[in-house]
C-alpha cells in the first residue's frame, strides 16, 4: 500500500476541503485507489505555517477556525506562513498548490510550484495563473527533475475537461472548442433573463459566493481568457500569451438585448473560444455570444461550465459540470493524485 505525504500551500475553501476529505476517506481511498495520503505540512499567508513529518490530524485541520495565525494553536505550529520550509522542508512528497489566482504574473504560485519541482516533489495545482503564464518554464522543470505537474482543476474545477480531451478524445481530430468557463457571468446571465438588471444580478452572485467584492476578472472575461490560454495550449499544441487572446465581457449586455434574444429563442453567454486555422496557427477569443437555440452550449444555465470540443471524428463533443466550488476543486486535486499513481512516477 503507497502512503504519499502532501503538503498544502494555501488553506483556504479548497485544500481545507482536501483535509476534510482525508479525514473522512483516507481508509476508503486505501481500498479503492490503492494510496493514502499523510498530511504532512500546511502553509497559508493568513493563518500561518504547522510542520509535522509524523503527520498532522487531517479532521483537525479541517474544523480549524479561520482566524488570523490559527497554526499557532497546533504544535509545532507558528502564526508565521514559512511557504519554502513547508514545501522543501517538510518531507513532503505531493505538493497541493491551491492559493489565489494573480491574472497578472501568475505569482506567487508560480514560485511555489518552481520550488517543489526543483526539489523533486509532485505538484498537484488547481491554479490557472501558473500553468498559463508559465506553463512552459515549469513543464522544463517538471521534465528535468522527473516528476509530475497536474492541473486538471485549472479551468472547470472537478469536471476533467483536460484528461477527459487528453486521453478519452486522443486520434478524433480536436480542431478547436468553445467553452462557458466562468460559472459566475453565467450565472449572471441567467439571472438578467429572469428579469434581475446586471448591477442586481452580480450583487446577487456577490451574496451568494460566486462573485468577489470586485468582479472584473469575472464579467469582464479575464478569468476566461486564463483558462482558453491552458485549453489551446495544452489541446491544440499553440503557444499563446494571455495577450494573444482578444476578451471582451458581459457588462455592455443589457435587459433590453436579453428580451431580444429570448424572442428569438437565443441565448447570450460569454463563450471563450480557440480554433485551429488550415496553416497551423491558433486564433482564440473571449467575447459575449448570442448563441442559437441549435447551438450546444445553449442550454447551460446557472453556474454551471461546459465545453463543446469540436472533433474530426465525432463532431461535437460536449461536457459540462460544477466549475467552482470546495469540494469540487478538492476532487480535482484527488484526481491529479489518482492520474500520478497511475502513471508509474511515485514517489
Amino acid at each position: 500500500m503507497t502512503e504519499y505525504k502532501i503538503a498544502l500551500v494555501g488553506f483556504g475553501g479548497v485544500n481545507r476541503a482536501l483535509a476534510q476529505l482525508i479525514a473522512e476517506r483516507n481508509a476508503r481511498w486505501q481500498q479503492e485507489l490503492g494510496f493514502s495520503l499523510k498530511i504532512v505540512g500546511v502553509t497559508d499567508l493568513f493563518l500561518g505555517s504547522v510542520i509535522d513529518r509524523n503527520g498532522l490530524d487531517a479532521a483537525s485541520l479541517a474544523a480549524l477556525p479561520a482566524v488570523k495565525g490559527a497554526f499557532a494553536q497546533l504544535p509545532e505550529g507558528t502564526a508565521e506562513a514559512f511557504n519554502e520550509s513547508v514545501i522543501k522542508h517538510s518531507g513532503a512528497d505531493i505538493i497541493a498548490e491551491a492559493t489565489f489566482t494573480n491574472p497578472k504574473d501568475g505569482e506567487p504560485a508560480a514560485t511555489f510550484c518552481r520550488w517543489a519541482l526543483e526539489t523533486g516533489k509532485h505538484v498537484v495545482t488547481t491554479n490557472k495563473g501558473p500553468i498559463a503564464l508559465h506553463g512552459e518554464e515549469l513543464k522544463r522543470l517538471t521534465k528535468a527533475n522527473g516528476v509530475s505537474f497536474e492541473y486538471e482543476g485549472s479551468v472547470m474545477s472537478g469536471t476533467p475537461v483536460l484528461r477527459l480531451a487528453r486521453q478519452t478524445l486522443a486520434g478524433s481530430g480536436v480542431q478547436g472548442f468553445e467553452g462557458i468557463l466562468n460559472g459566475t457571468s453565467n450565472y449572471v446571465l441567467t439571472r438578467m433573463e429572469e428579469g434581475l438588471g446586471f448591477a442586481e444580478a452580480v450583487a446577487k452572485a456577490q451574496q451568494l459566493g460566486y462573485a468577489e467584492a470586485d468582479p472584473t476578472a469575472d464579467v469582464e472575461g479575464h478569468d476566461v481568457r486564463l483558462k482558453v490560454v491552458v485549453l489551446a495550449n495544452e489541446l491544440l499544441g499553440a503557444h499563446l500569451q494571455v495577450n494573444d487572446v482578444a476578451c471582451s465581457g458581459i457588462s455592455g449586455i443589457t435587459s433590453n438585448d436579453i428580451a431580444q434574444a429570448r424572442d428569438s429563442g437565443a441565448r447570450w453567454k460569454l463563450i471563450g473560444s480557440a480554433r485551429r486555422d488550415a496553416d497551423g496557427s491558433v486564433n482564440a477569443s473571449v467575447e459575449a455570444r448570442l448563441l442559437p437555440s441549435s447551438h450546444p452550449l445553449v442550454g447551460i444555465s446557472g453556474a454551471t461550465n461546459a465545453v463543446a470540443f469540436d472533433t474530426e471524428l465525432l463532431g461535437a463533443v460536449t461536457v459540462s459540470g460544477p466549475g467552482a466550488g470546495r469540494i469540487e476543486t478538492a476532487f480535482a486535486l484527488l484526481s491529479d493524485i489518482v492520474a500520478l499513481h497511475t502513471s508509474g512516477r511515485q514517489a
